[in-house]
């Protein structure tokens, strides 16, 4: 049976990317199959970034022989129909200082579980497998050499950077057949949409782990960290999703390395966003996390001792950086979207009322870099407003008094249409202008998701 969705994932592995990256892998080949997982910079360096997720693979491996061993189902059920892409994108942002939340996830972005259970750890090798083969060198020696490096059978090393994968992964499939899941900063979405705009849009959706919107930021008092750290990256990639994406993209004299979009694109991204505000609440605790892991760490799982060791010294930092708690909660941000994959037909998943939103970036204020801005105001808009999206158990949410389409508003515009209207820096009152972005608001419950991602990774 063909998977409900093909998925990519843009990750910067720490602490709870793994959990995502863990929560897709643990998937049924019916639910999920994972193409690429595209290795940026972010919590740690891009070379810690991409050892997690060889680590991952490894870690996965020993557990699935333990539990054959046991003679109990294996799970992971998509990996044998999936063989994924792993492929790594630069080592900066576009044009900012390279932000790092290794305070938090550790030096090496998992709590320093490679220094304290070496035994789970891949040996070095890994690493010429990612590098660009010797001058002169054969296919064979160059096979070679991979499969002697190779720490995991269980993806495929690539030397292309990411965002080429990405782009051919996108032409090689038909249109609207895989989605985008990114968990860390833009950049790598950044810099293929800009190489290949229209290929890029033959993706289905970008589902992005990013913003504050009506609750503070995690690392300035407005931004959260995704963006904070390629604040002009997301404010890239967002611009796709306007019908003129001219009127929302960073001026060209911030970032002259990049084209700007051409001036007509066959359609519009679609962009799902999930904020601090939806994945703040969604959290697993330590108490059932060690009830569910100590039993299986007995009976000898790798996995449960890898995440187990990783998990518990999170709270530990977690209390170091609040107080002293008995039952603290790891916020899970990044696998939140990937239980959108699992469950995306459910009711419970809702939007704001208004979806699509004109949700737009800060790219370079002094306090306010990375904020995630929408027009407040109540205010008619010159034309209408777009057509609004409705979740799957919604009733219907359309303003009668703003009944133009999107479709009504999407004409270019003139030199003389994208001067600002008196009154109106911004274009914030022009439907032909800003970005079109569906922000979640509502899932199928906070209390659920830490109970589920254990036992689906877990049984």
């Amino acid at each position: 049976m063909a998977p409900l969705n093909r998925i990519i994932i843009d990750t910067d592995p720490g602490v709870d990317d793994v959990l995502a990256m863990l929560l897709a892998l643990a998937a049924k080949p019916e639910e999920l199959e994972v193409l690429l997982l595209s290795v940026t910079y972010g919590n740690v360096p891009v070379s810690s970034c991409l050892r997690n997720v060889v680590a991952l693979f490894h870690v996965i491996e020993q557990e699935l022989k333990w539990r054959r061993d046991r003679g109990q189902l294996e799970g992971f059920g998509t990996m044998p129909f999936s063989k994924p892409i792993v492929a790594i994108g630069p080592d900066h942002p576009l044009e900012d200082d390279t932000l790092a939340a290794d305070y938090f996830h550790g030096a090496d972005g998992l709590a320093g579980v490679h220094e304290s259970h070496p035994h789970l750890s891949p040996a070095d090798t890994w690493k010429t497998l990612f590098e660009t083969p010797k001058e002169g060198a054969t296919a064979e020696e160059i096979a070679i050499a991979k499969e002697l490096a190779l720490p995991s059978q269980s993806f495929t090393p690539s030397n292309v950077a990411a965002h080429k994968e990405i782009l051919r992964l996108l032409k090689e499939n038909p249109r609207d057949t895989i989605t985008i899941v990114a968990v860390g900063p833009l950049t790598n979405l950044a810099l293929a949409a800009a190489e290949d705009p229209e290929t890029f849009l033959k993706v289905k959706e970008v589902c992005v782990m990013g913003g504050a919107i009506d609750i503070e930021g995690n690392v300035t008092p407005l931004a959260e960290f995704n963006t904070f750290a390629d604040a002009v990256a997301t404010a890239r990639v967002f611009a796709l999703t306007s019908p003129n994406p001219i009127t929302t993209m960073p001026p060209p004299a911030l970032i002259n390395h990049l084209p700007m979009y051409p001036k007509k694109l066959s359609r519009k991204l679609k962009l799902t966003l999930f904020p601090l505000d939806i994945t703040t609440p969604h959290k697993i605790y330590r108490q059932p996390m060690n009830a569910k892991l100590d039993p299986l760490i007995a009976a000898g799982s790798p996995l449960a001792e890898w995440v187990s060791a990783f998990l518990n010294k999170t709270f530990q930092k977690i209390e170091s950086l609040t107080r002293p708690q008995e039952n603290p909660g790891l916020e899970l941000h990044d696998p939140l979207c990937v239980w959108y994959m699992l469950t995306k037909s459910s009711p419970s998943w809702m939007l704001a009322p208004k979806a699509p939103e004109d949700i737009r970036v800060e790219i370079a204020g002094q306090w306010s870099r990375g904020a995630h801005i929408i027009d407040r105001r109540q205010r008619k808009k010159m034309g209408g407003a777009p057509e609004q999206v409705k979740s799957p158990g919604a009733v219907d949410i359309t303003n009668p008094m703003e009944s133009a389409s999107i479709d009504q508003i999407t004409a270019d515009l003139s030199e003389a249409d994208l001067e600002d209207a008196p009154g109106d820096n911004g274009g914030w009152l022009d439907a032909r202008k800003g970005n079109r972005i569906d922000r979640i608001v509502s899932t199928p419950g906070e209390d659920a998701f830490g109970p589920y991602l254990l036992e689906r990774i877990f049984g």
